[in-house]
């Protein structure tokens, strides 16, 4: 990851977090627990390699927990830890925001989420 030029609180976060799919990864997890290829079915557009990565980079920021379970075949799932989940009001703030967005640029009225959920304005 690049480093904090300027030492802005801000661009701290934006560093960790910035891109195109780690906030979306947090927000899948949001829901609980899931295996990697839960979580690549969830994101379809993301390439292995940078869903690996991300997920990888969201380990070492303390975000989420990597557990490998001694089972054939091999069972790895991520957890969103304490700190992780103290995102989830920036999380449903960007939700908000993306639905509303998302609403404009439709016309308004229900959609179907990604997650599958029926949402309306």
């Amino acid at each position: 990851m690049k480093d904090n030029v300027s030492g802005c609180a801000v661009e701290e976060a934006m560093r960790l977090l910035g891109g195109r799919w780690r906030i979306v990864l947090l927000s899948y997890l949001m829901a609980g627990p899931k295996r990697f290829s839960e979580i690549r079915r969830a994101v379809p557009n993301i390439s292995q390699r940078m869903l690996t990565l991300d997920l990888r980079a969201l380990e070492e920021a303390g975000l989420l927990t990597r557990t490998i379970y001694a089972e054939v075949p091999v069972k790895v799932e991520y957890r969103l830890t304490d700190e992780g989940l103290r995102l989830r009001e920036l999380v449903e703030m960007l939700r908000a925001i993306g639905l509303r967005l998302r609403g404009q640029a439709d016309g308004g009225g229900a959609f179907l989420a990604p997650d599958g959920d029926d949402h309306s304005q």
